[in-house]
């Protein structure tokens, strides 16, 4: 027989709990039979959330336990759950790993074969990525980027043009269009920031989470944020020695 499981979730004209909707899949993937209870109102969940001394819902109970809300769950059925200030790697594995399939899939695509320009344009799309999400918020990201960034914590306004900066070097190296303006930004600014992260966190030992992804990132600044910059170091000395040759 099922293991019973009781839930109280919002399910309104104008608002279906999303966070209610998971909790149901996961208790049903767990193999409970849930007692789905929905709270129509707004009246109706405030009175839900006074009666039980609750803020916030879906509300879970398994047998006479309350379990809690949706994160609740999740650990009470022993998932990994993150606190606010837990950092994760989770953002730039996605993203390298998407630029890594991207290129493969282009170089494959156009010259049927995998080669020096497949890492090319992975490093180009790595960045291009990077830089997208930078300015989806140039202030929240200059503001973390302050915390660390030498050039920035000399010249504030660096802080705001340095995504604009990989962008551009990003977008004309995927193309290989312009080196002599790839080339130069890309080592210039890779050069910067890999000095600034090294003395950061191998000199100063702070622990800072890296704004390479973001304002609001939980990656920790260290190892991945010195790659990130001596990847751009590398393809911008790469590309300025192919100029020359």
């Amino acid at each position: 027989m099922a293991q019973q499981a009781t839930l109280y979730r919002m399910v309104m004209d104008d608002h279906l709990c999303p966070f209610g909707l998971k909790a149901k899949h996961r208790l049903e993937a767990e193999g409970y039979e849930v007692d789905d209870h929905w709270l129509t109102t707004r009246e109706e969940t405030d009175a839900f959330r006074a009666e039980h001394g609750v803020e916030t819902t879906p509300q879970v109970w398994i047998g006479d336990e309350r379990v809690g809300g949706y994160d609740a769950l999740r650990g009470w059925l022993g998932d990994d759950v993150k606190g606010a200030d837990d950092t994760s790697y989770q953002p730039v594995i996605a993203i390298f790993s998407v630029a890594a399939l991207l290129a493969l899939a282009i170089t494959w695509g156009m010259t049927g074969a995998v080669g020096l320009r497949t890492l090319e344009l992975f490093i180009a799309l790595s960045m291009a990525i990077l830089a997208i999400q930078k300015l989806q918020d140039v202030e929240s990201f200059s503001t973390m980027f302050l915390n660390y960034d030498l050039l920035a914590r000399r010249w504030v306004p660096y802080a705001r043009i340095y995504p604009f900066g990989e962008a551009l070097a990003g977008v004309l190296m995927a193309g290989a269009v312009l080196p002599w303006l790839s080339g130069p930004v890309a080592l210039v600014i890779g050069t910067i920031g890999a000095v600034s992260v090294a003395k950061a966190v191998y000199v100063d030992k702070r622990a800072l989470k890296c704004a390479c992804v973001g304002g609001g990132s939980k990656v920790p600044l260290g190892f991945v944020s010195l790659t990130e910059n001596l990847m751009m170091m590398v393809m911008g000395l790469w590309v300025l020695g192919k100029m020359a040759v």
